[in-house]
């Protein structure tokens, strides 16, 4: 019984290890998503494939062999009609054959049995060579393509853990401020009992707390969503729990001068990558489809052991070796490879023109992510200097209420200002975090 338990407990932690982190910083969370993205292991698989065609491409050019066994029973031989002219040497002065003879004659045995083994190599194909270079350069194009959906998947990580960290910092900010309003209406409410305040002022702030703690559960209910959309961005089991150990500030670092300033590099986007592995392949084409107009040659061998007898008593064995080589040249196929090399360069045409694209889409990203990053960092600091001014004035409506020279309206107004420049300042924290993302992701990062 306890080696059953034992057992069972080995198969259940096996089949729970893949997810027995519950904890993710970003960059965990990103390492995590790439390793179970589907098109990502699709793109993994696709490189095995591509090694396969290579050695596929190969042996097209390495001799091949081939034996072979073939046995032949006749119950039945065929016969053939002798010529006129091979009769007629036998006929006599009156025309007449000798007793005996036949004019119909088999050049078959009843039993029939060869043995054999033929051998053919290509010594040379223009096409072939560049067709291997082409299997080669597929290599690099799906592994450049790899690098390309490990990138998708990393951002599609990023887009959705963000928006997880402005709910959380939303409610971290929203719990501060009820337990603080909790306290300020208990004081009122002593304040009241006292006889130096109104029921009103009571009231207020019962409203204002009732709205804080329906806006927390909003959030929260938000942040299940937003969970669940990380969840589906990582694959990871959408049942089960997933906490984010990062925070907004935690993750906002500045933009360096490079990141800027620097003039663009094209080539670390893994999507340009893959369009210049596009050009090269198209080129090959090119290339392949000119090579075809080539003579090609081959090499070939074979040789048989057969053996003939009406029966397996009195038959013979005849061997046959052979040796031989083949020229082939092309003449005229009615101009389709003429037409294939056209395609093939409109195709290196059309790949060079999405490249030219994709190089200016890829500045334009660079330049409009950098003014939004400055623009979303100048934010940051407008919102700062608002929040510190927005507790100056709570704070000082606070005391003035205490010692009687202020209203409870003024607390309420100055409280609900303050609250509404927390959201601001915690959403211009967001849209800056968001900026750099932006920016690292079109840099190639």
């Amino acid at each position: 019984m306890k080696e059953a338990t034992i057992i069972l407990m080995i198969i259940f932690l096996g089949l729970n290890i893949s997810y027995a982190q519950r904890s993710y910083s970003l960059e965990e969370a990103i390492a995590f998503g790439i390793e179970n993205n589907t098109q990502v292991k699709n793109a993994k698989l696709s490189i095995q494939d591509a090694d396969a065609q290579i050695t596929e491409r190969k042996a097209i050019g390495l001799p091949r062999v081939n034996g072979s066994l073939k046995y032949d029973y006749y119950p039945q031989v065929p016969v053939q009609a002798l010529p006129n002219e091979f009769t007629f040497a036998f006929r006599d002065s009156m025309g007449n054959l000798p007793p005996g003879f036949s004019e119909e004659v088999s050049f078959l045995l009843r039993n029939n049995f060869t043995a054999g083994i033929n051998a053919n190599a290509l010594l040379f194909d223009g096409s072939y060579l560049s067709a291997l270079e082409a299997a080669r350069l597929f290599k690099q194009f799906v592994q450049a393509d790899l690098k390309a959906k490990e990138k998708t998947a990393k951002d599609a990580v990023v887009d959705a853990y963000l928006p997880s960290l402005l709910i959380t910092e939303s409610l971290k900010t929203l719990d501060k401020n009820i337990k603080n309003l909790e306290k300020i209406r208990f004081e009122t409410d002593e304040i009241f009992k006292a006889g130096f305040a109104e029921q009103l002022d009571v009231e207020r702030l019962d409203l204002s707390l009732a709205n804080l703690i329906s806006e927390k559960e909003q959030l929260e209910r938000q942040k299940t969503i937003v969970l669940n959309a990380l969840k589906f961005a990582m694959n990871y089991p959408i049942n089960s729990d997933i906490e984010l150990t990062d925070d907004l500030n935690t993750l906002l670092a500045e933009a360096t001068d490079e990141e800027l300033s620097a003039v663009v590099n094209h080539s670390i986007r893994p999507e340009y990558q893959v369009a210049e592995m596009g050009i090269k392949l198209n080129e090959i084409n090119v290339t392949v489809n000119e090579r075809g107009r080539w003579p090609s040659l081959a090499a070939y061998g074979a040789y048989q052991y057969q053996y003939q007898g009406d029966n397996f008593s009195d038959g013979f064995w005849a061997p046959t070796f052979l040796l031989g080589a083949q020229l082939n040249i092309p003449i005229y196929n009615g101009n389709e490879n003429k037409a294939k090399v056209e395609r093939a360069k409109i195709g290196l045409e059309t790949a060079k023109n999405e490249q030219r694209m994709l190089a200016s889409l890829i500045e334009l990203q660079v330049q409009n992510a950098r003014k939004v990053y400055l623009s979303a960092k100048a934010n940051v600091e407008s919102k700062e200097k608002n929040l510190a001014l927005a507790e100056k004035i709570y704070n000082t409506t606070k005391i003035k209420y205490k010692e009687g020279v202020g209203s409870s309206i003024e607390v309420t107004q100055a409280e609900q200002a303050l609250y509404q420049t927390q959201q601001n300042h915690i959403q211009a924290l967001y849209d800056l975090l968001v900026a750099k993302m932006e920016l690292e992701k079109v840099l190639g990062q």
